[in-house]
């Protein structure tokens, strides 16, 4: 593939930038059993509350009446935050058929880095800010880079890899934080590391509800879906995931995108905690900052089906359920049920979806084999 062309072309173009007929025949049909995907998992997710004692009516009044409410719609955003970097972090993976399973690693010790650096630089408001999120962004694709190279140079599976390396970055950030980066200062059990000054937080959109980090996480949505979808660059990401020895054969590396891949993967994992960074407690700190949100992550991507629409609109459904947890106790609804609830509609819509995409190819090939037939007997 001459890199002078302006647009990609021959058999694996045709594959992956199919008519704009058939994407929206794909759209339609992936939408749709979706919305009917979420319906079954509200009929199963009602049947268990009903078995275990529970008012289902009662509790989805309850979901209701929450979304009728400002404030927990805005809450839905602020936690909706984290789980859009990280879903989009592993979505870019996904698009070279690569499993970060390391989000969760990458993102602590990225916040970690950026917090330590933050708080000892002196630094106007704006170039402040910008200087924390590209330690973040280095740092995230630093850790990710071990995976990379363990992947290109030694063949090891990355999904083995990233693994390990949460389990290494949580006893080395324990390490280094309590070794070198812990204030001291600060009595009690809510250790951090130094507060950053105020020159380097991210203002709020909306005072103590939500964080400017939303907008950066909307726009690196939008950044990823022109790179992977308009972007000569995206052609050869999905062409190498879908065909790594078919794309070679138009020149395109696979070993050099696959580094690309998770460094790219790593640098977006980088900004998962920023949020909590440089908005909320402006510090990092092993009780202050959020986990657990890497592994939520590959949940939201996979509900969202890797496309930048479907992980906002399923990070905004987690953060929705999240926020109805508490009106769910008042109910006498435990907080573990709404786990449960989200469990359900990924499961839901993960197999729905699938029996819709294997229909979908089924009819696809009918009609293939028809016009060959066609054109046979012509």
């Amino acid at each position: 593939m001459s890199e002078t062309t302006t647009a990609p072309s021959g058999p694996l173009s045709k594959i992956l930038t199919p008519s704009r007929a058939s994407g929206l025949r794909t759209s339609g049909t992936t939408l749709a059993s979706s919305l009917f995907a979420v319906l079954i998992a509200l009929a199963i997710s009602a049947i268990m509350l009903y078995v275990t004692g529970k008012d289902p009516v009662a509790a989805f009044t309850t979901i209701i009446d929450t979304a009728k409410n400002t404030d927990k719609l805005l809450e839905m955003m602020r936690r909706a935050t984290p789980l859009i970097f990280s879903a989009t972090a592993v979505a870019i993976g996904f698009k070279m058929n690569i499993f970060n399973i390391g989000v969760e690693g990458q993102y602590l010790f990225a916040a970690l880095m950026a917090a330590e650096v933050g708080s000892h630089l002196s630094l106007p408001g704006p170039l402040h800010v910008a200087a924390i999120l590209a330690v973040a962004l280095i740092a995230g694709a630093a850790w990710a880079g071990i995976s990379a190279y363990l992947k290109v140079r030694k063949n090891v599976h990355e999904v083995i890899s990233t693994i390990m390396l949460n389990y290494i970055a949580l006893s080395f950030i324990q390490w280094i934080f309590n070794s070198f980066f812990r204030d001291d200062s600060v009595e009690g059990l809510n250790v951090k590391t130094t507060i950053i000054a105020e020159s380097g937080w991210l203002p709020d959109i909306v005072e103590g509800r939500l964080n400017s980090m939303f907008i950066i996480a909307l726009v690196v949505v939008a950044i990823f879906w022109v790179v992977v979808y308009r972007s000569r660059f995206g052609f050869k990401l999905r062409a190498s995931g879908y065909n790594a020895t078919a794309a070679s054969t138009a020149g395109i590396s696979a070993t050099k995108m696959t580094v690309i891949a998770l460094l790219l993967s790593g640098a977006v994992a980088g900004l998962v905690a920023m949020q909590s960074v440089l908005g909320e407690t402006h510090a990092y700190g092993p009780s202050a900052t959020p986990i657990q949100l890497g592994f939520a992550g590959i949940t939201v991507a996979l509900l969202g089906r890797n496309h930048p629409v479907g992980i906002v609109i399923a990070a905004l459904l987690f953060g929705f359920l999240d926020s109805t947890s508490a009106q769910l106790q008042l109910a006498e609804v435990p907080n573990s049920i709404v786990k449960v609830m989200q469990a359900i509609i990924v499961l839901t819509v993960v197999i729905v979806n699938e029996a819709a995409v294997r229909r979908s190819n089924v009819k696809t090939a009918e009609r293939a084999r028809a016009e060959l037939a066609a054109g046979s007997a012509a």
